[in-house]
């Protein structure tokens, strides 16, 4: 799937805030390597960089578009374009850290063992993913693609809880770590625009439905969910939009 850098970008500050929060809860003075496994187009991995300025960085996506956004932002660092759930660093890292990316990926109950496998003793994995798949946000867009001309098609795309409750991941985890901490953080965004919603799935979950279709179904399908969209998350009085999101965090040390 192609991203596009600028569509994703629109609300940079809101998505960057739960990678902050993130950073500043790991628990490692000056780790040696990082890496920033879902790296995007670079805006995290410019954090990490500002806070561990001699660490060795190495951002890693499998998006040509994110990455040459991201070598522009850090030049400094080791960008490898590559599949997330299947790349192997060639050195264990200190920090293998991942800002909503993993939900991408199917089949956690591997998929994070073996990630966590790859860290470091003494170091540390940490990650953010969103978890807002029951929210309108999202139900509204399951509802739209299940119920029109298009179902059929969307149905091989369709991703309705990527993301698991907390106490499947400390099941799964704890066991293999020496500490483990998970928690959630609901963020209220407060967008401006024209059903500001819309503008945010479309850079992330949305994005994989409508690559899904072609015009006149592509547009149709966008207008469903717009008016779905535009009953569940109507403007305030100043004509801002109040958007609840809730995203997963987990920080384990090896």
């Amino acid at each position: 799937m192609a991203w596009d850098p600028t569509q994703y970008l629109k609300f940079s500050g809101e998505r960057l805030q739960p990678a902050l929060d993130l950073i500043a809860r790991v628990p490692l003075a000056a780790p040696g390597t990082i890496v920033d496994l879902g790296c995007g187009a670079g805006n995290v991995a410019r954090v990490l960089a500002a806070r561990w300025p001699d660490a060795a960085l190495t951002g890693v996506d499998s998006s040509a578009e994110m990455l040459a956004k991201a070598r522009v932002a850090l030049p400094t660092a080791r960008w490898v374009e590559a599949d997330i759930g299947s790349y192997r660093p060639a050195v264990p890292p200190d920090l293998l850290f991942s800002n909503a990316a993993l939900h991408w990926l199917d089949d956690h109950a591997a998929l994070f063992p073996r990630i966590l496998a790859q860290v470091k003793p003494g170091g540390a994995f940490a990650v953010q993913m969103p978890r807002n798949h029951g929210a309108p946000s999202h139900r509204a867009m399951a509802d739209a693609a299940r119920q029109g001309p298009w179902a059929e098609a969307l149905a091989p795309v369709l991703r309705e809880s990527p993301v698991a409750e907390p106490a499947f991941y400390y099941d799964l985890l704890r066991p293999l770590t020496k500490s483990l901490d998970i928690w959630e953080t609901e963020y209220l965004h407060v967008l401006e625009g024209d059903n500001p919603v819309v503008a945010w799935t479309k850079g992330t979950a949305l994005k994989p439905l409508l690559d899904a279709l072609r015009e006149p179904r592509r547009g149709a399908f966008e207008a469903e969910y717009a008016k779905r969209i535009r009953a569940a998350y109507p403007p305030r009085a100043d004509g801002r939009t109040l958007f609840p999101f809730r995203r997963l965090f987990i920080l384990a040390r090896m």
